[in-house]
């Protein structure tokens, strides 16, 4: 009996103890899997911060090819300067260098190719965005970064390396096209714009519409050539054609214009070019936006259907009065912040709330639906009439000079861009037939902007458009950086890729052909260089009763709106002006008080006001010559007054001109003080019955 007992105990032992050792070795095997999945979970966390820092370095040289490019630009910007090498401007010269490094990048480098990675195939009806991969019960997100052929498919890291160095185009909207577009509209000379603002509206807005068809009929027709020839290997559609007409029809002559602003090539020439310039591509974007707008019903959406094509023209101009009203409405907010508080006072903060205000503006303007270069260009043209007045003296230095910085540097780098992607694009699309058409046309579409429109508009001006200032019109019709950020915008579809790579080939020719041969061209036409652009020298002075009719021809369109700024807009928005107790009505007078400036009471005699170069035959100008007061009625003629035993005519006509072209001399208008310079060309005027009293 007891040696049972014994055994059961004995059995009871074996059985705790090989529970015991099973639940031991259990914990053991979960232990060491625990650890097991650590390491493995240790060993993910080091590849991925190993490829993270990889990719971290690879975005820093990526980024020091494109400051290298730029350093580059400048010192030999300043060796073609220091050896007046005209031939070739910095955006043609950024633009070979990146040439260059693009074909370094696509054919001298080659990186090894990842044993990592994996390739399984899987079939959709549709590329997804975002793919989620199950691997072994962790799940992955993957994003799509485009479409490889399949030729590619074993150079993944070829393909990675060079879409690196591809932007996103919302980089060129967002933060490289803004300081452009602002620094045209805020370094704007309005004297000389506004002198030929008819003409400029003209062919900004009508010639780049009848540009836009023109190159988008010629164009289409090619296209239908191309599908009967067999050349064609995909769809595209007239409204296609369209849509390239408007993204060329954008003018950048920043080549032509710096070559006209260092020979100081005649001023209405310059105004006319960079008037132009500035408002069409304001045009071409809404232009296009329009176009890809267009939307009739039914399945077919290329067809003609009328109610679709109004309802695009409604789009264009609601857009682009939208972008206009946005632009202008912050432009009049700054002013009014500037005006009612002490940031003078801070001119750091002064200056940084300036640029963040003109730069939101873009952004505002796109993310409400509109164009945001419309807005910003309005914007800069306003912060300059208002804004600027009530600026102190240091931070309009900062302004002016840190948006002529900025504009330089981003307009060298797009086109240092323009170079690289020539080779690093990886989806481009050369067609010889649509290269060959797309030159044709871009060159009849300009011919049939300039010289019709030209001869409309010297039915109605005293001050003709000369045919030589035609011919060079017609050969400065560079394109440039809107031109490139519009095609880029867009190249999902076979007929977007080949817009873009036919529109860099458009680029590189005129910014280097056309940029290139502009003082040859100014030659040849025989148009004057050496012209100080401060001056009204449209005409000369023995032209005196022609030159008069200038003036007076500049000034009627707009001397209705050069009362109504100078009476009220401007003593609202700036310190400038007369006094609103003075222009006001008496029964507005509290709110005329708490409007009007203190400076205004201040200096109401000393007031400065830019725009009073505008209008030279208001009947409000006066001269005086020592005891002698010269004015001009609104027909342009002049009255003199003076003490007795002096005549009347004392100051004739010529005199007038004369001295208000050559020497220094002072102008009043309502308070308004205006200099204008001496041309060292010229001997001053020295009757000392003319010397100007301060």
């Amino acid at each position: 009996m007891g040696f049972k007992l014994t055994l059961n105990n004995a059995r009871r032992a074996t059985r705790t103890l090989w529970l015991l050792f099973i639940v031991s070795l259990s914990v053991c095997i979960c232990v060491c899997r625990a650890s097991s999945q650590e390491e493995d979970s240790a060993m993910e966390n080091i590849v991925t911060e190993k490829k993270a820092e990889e990719s971290h370095r690879q975005d820093s040289a990526d980024l020091l090819i494109f400051i290298m490019l730029l350093t580059l630009t400048i010192l030999t910007i300043w060796l073609f300067k220091h050896r007046r090498f005209r031939f070739l401007h910095e955006t043609g010269l950024a633009m070979i260098y990146g040439v260059l490094v693009g074909v370094v990048l696509r054919y001298g480098i080659h990186v090894p190719r990842d044993i990592s990675n994996v390739n399984l195939t899987c079939h959709f009806n549709a590329s997804p965005a975002t793919l989620l991969v199950n691997v072994s019960g962790k799940f992955y997100e993957y994003t799509l970064k485009g479409e490889i052929s399949a030729n590619e498919v074993d150079d993944v890291q070829d393909n990675e390396m060079l879409r690196k160095v591809t932007f996103d185009p919302e980089v060129f909207f967002n933060i490289l096209l803004p300081p452009i577009i602002f620094h045209a509209g805020y370094s704007l000379k309005r004297r000389h714009f506004f002198r030929n603002m008819g003409s400029i509206l003209a062919y900004a807005f009508l010639g780049t519409v009848i540009s836009c068809f023109i190159i988008g009929l010629l164009m289409y027709g090619c296209v239908m050539l191309m599908k009967q020839v067999g050349q064609l290997n995909g769809d595209f559609f007239f409204t296609d054609c369209l849509f390239f007409g408007a993204i060329v029809s954008a003018t950048d002559p920043v080549t032509v214009l710096a070559i006209f602003n260092e020979l100081q090539v005649d001023v209405d020439l310059y105004a006319l070019l960079f008037g132009e310039s500035v408002l069409n591509d304001a045009v071409a974007v809404v232009l296009s936006s329009s176009i890809v707008a267009y939307q009739p019903q039914g399945d077919n959406s290329h067809t003609f259907e009328v109610m679709a094509m109004l309802k695009s023209f409604g789009v264009f101009l609601g857009v682009f009065s939208g972008s206009f009203a946005l632009g202008v409405a912050t432009g009049i907010v700054t002013a009014l912040v500037t005006k009612f508080t002490k940031l003078r006072d801070f001119q750091l903060l002064e200056t940084a709330l300036f640029f963040l205000m003109s730069w939101s503006t873009f952004l505002l303007a796109e993310a409400c639906g509109f164009t945001g270069v419309v807005a910003v260009l309005f914007c800069g043209i306003t912060q300059a009439h208002y804004t600027f007045n009530n600026l102190s003296p240091e931070s309009q230095d900062r302004t002016k000079q840190l948006f002529e910085l900025l504009n330089f540097l981003a307009e060298n780098f797009i086109f240092s861009y323009m170079g690289l992607t020539l080779f690093t694009f990886q989806n481009h699309v050369f067609n010889p037939m649509f290269i060959v058409g797309a030159f044709l046309s871009v060159f009849l579409g300009r011919a049939a902007n300039i010289y019709p429109l030209s001869f409309l508009l010297n039915l109605g001006r005293r001050n003709k458009i000369r045919s030589n200032f035609q011919h060079m019109m017609m050969f400065a019709g560079l394109r440039g950086a809107m031109t490139f950020a519009l095609s880029i915008r867009d190249t999902a579809t076979y007929a977007r890729q080949m817009m873009f790579s036919t529109t860099l080939l458009v680029v590189f020719f005129t910014v280097w052909i056309c940029g290139g041969g502009t003082t040859q061209m100014l030659s040849c036409q025989h148009i004057r260089v050496g012209v100080d652009s401060d001056q009204d020298n449209s005409m000369s002075i023995g032209e005196g009763p022609e030159r008069r009719s200038t003036k007076q021809e500049s000034a009627w369109l707009f001397r209705i709106w050069y009362n109504f700024d100078h009476n009220y807009l401007k003593p609202i928005l700036t310190h400038s002006g007369p006094p609103l107790t003075a222009t006001l009505p008496a029964c507005c007078g509290p709110l005329a008080r708490c409007l009007t400036s203190p400076q205004a009471y201040e200096n109401e005699g000393q007031l400065k006001d830019d725009d009073s170069d505008l209008i030279l035959t208001d009947g409000d100008i006066s001269l005086t010559y020592g005891d002698i007061t010269v004015s001009t009625d609104a027909t342009g003629a002049h009255t003199s007054g003076g003490p007795a035993g002096m005549s009347a005519g004392a100051a004739t006509s010529d005199d007038l001109d004369r001295e208000l072209t050559y020497g220094d001399h002072e102008l009043v208008m309502r308070g308004t003080r205006l200099v204008l310079p001496m041309d060292d060309s010229e001997p001053p005027f020295t009757d000392p019955h003319h010397r100007l009293r301060m």
